[in-house]
């Protein structure tokens, strides 16, 4: 994958397909003013390039459906299989590296209790070379999902950001139904697939696509997320925060986070920890100045863990390394 920079243009692209990720080029073009023909160049450009793909999310949270994170401490020569393995899971995201490569940090998404009882009581637990399992309930998302994190550092207005935005969530979201999964399939895998591409996999007519996915997408069931190579952005350095706050400001605390131009996704968590956050910064000694002074100085904040990624290995999806 290319290492070079994201110029201003690409980086205007990114943040309108954060805003909007299905949104045609012709609209993308006309908000910030070049053709049609130079988004398209510029978005093919990033996918093979830059690592961009654009993918349609169920939010478990807006659905009421639980979220757990996964800390494994494993032997080292046992992380990065047992990492890979999770990583081939529909079920899990965010899995990364962290504690020197001796820690797995697992994001699940369980499609059912049974799904969640099978991987916490049943595989985990037997799977050689897992010295330590820590399960966190997630109770409350401050920040992330749909909420995009290139939207603090770019160079889009709020003028333009607003003129790409989707329609503002309903009251009740739309609950997904079983006849629901094959559109729901095809968008995780490609966010802007077709409505030609999408009849043909549901095998319904395209006006019923066009309706149902709006419908879903109105009441914040679905989302159109990115992922990235966030180095090309310009931040170098990720880490997982383990946060204790005092209950009494935990709220605070979290609303806090969110607002932090490091943050990239913070939510309240049941266990030893009652926060956990996902930092992005240029280098080091950026990561160093944000823990010391921004985050050191919040009041509530009682301890705080940083563990830095070494690798991630899932972001929203799983696309197997290339040997």
């Amino acid at each position: 994958m290319d290492s070079t920079p994201f110029d201003e243009l690409d980086l205007k692209i990114l943040q309108a397909l954060e805003v909007d990720g299905r949104l045609p080029f012709s609209r993308i073009a006309e908000v910030i003013g070049v053709s049609d023909q130079t988004v398209a160049r510029r978005y093919r450009r990033l996918v093979a390039g830059g690592g961009l793909r654009v993918v349609g999310l169920q939010d478990s949270q807006r659905l009421g459906q639980d979220n757990w994170m996964l800390r494994l401490r494993c032997t080292p020569e046992g992380a990065e299989t047992i990492a890979a393995a999770l990583a081939r899971r529909p079920d899990t995201a965010w899995i990364g590296l962290t504690s020197g490569g001796t820690e797995v940090v697992c994001a699940t998404l369980p499609r059912s209790r049974g799904d969640h009882d099978d991987l916490l009581l049943g595989k985990l637990p037997r799977t050689p070379h897992i010295v330590e399992i820590r399960a966190l309930q997630m109770l409350h998302r401050f920040f992330g999902g749909p909420q995009g994190w290139l939207r603090k550092h770019g160079p889009l207005t709020a003028d333009q950001r607003a003129e790409l935005r989707p329609p503002v969530p309903t009251a009740e979201p739309a609950l997904p139904t079983p006849e629901d999964a094959p559109l729901l399939a095809v968008l995780k895998e490609h966010g802007r697939a077709t409505y030609p591409e999408l009849q043909r996999a549901t095998g319904t007519s395209e006006s019923a696509v066009k309706r149902r996915l709006a419908q879903l997408r109105a009441s914040g069931a679905l989302y159109i997320d990115l992922e990235y190579d966030q180095l090309r952005v310009g931040f170098g350095m990720a880490a997982i925060l383990w946060i204790t706050a005092a209950p009494r400001h935990l709220d605070a605390v979290g609303r806090a986070l969110a607002d932090h131009a490091e943050i990239a996704y913070a939510a309240a968590t049941a266990g030893p920890s009652n926060v956990v956050a996902s930092v992005v910064a240029r280098d080091t000694a950026d990561l160093y100045a944000y823990v010391s002074g921004k985050l050191g100085h919040l009041e509530g904040v009682e301890h705080v863990e940083t563990a830095p990624f070494m690798r991630r290995v899932k972001q929203l999806t799983y696309r197997p390394p290339i040997r």
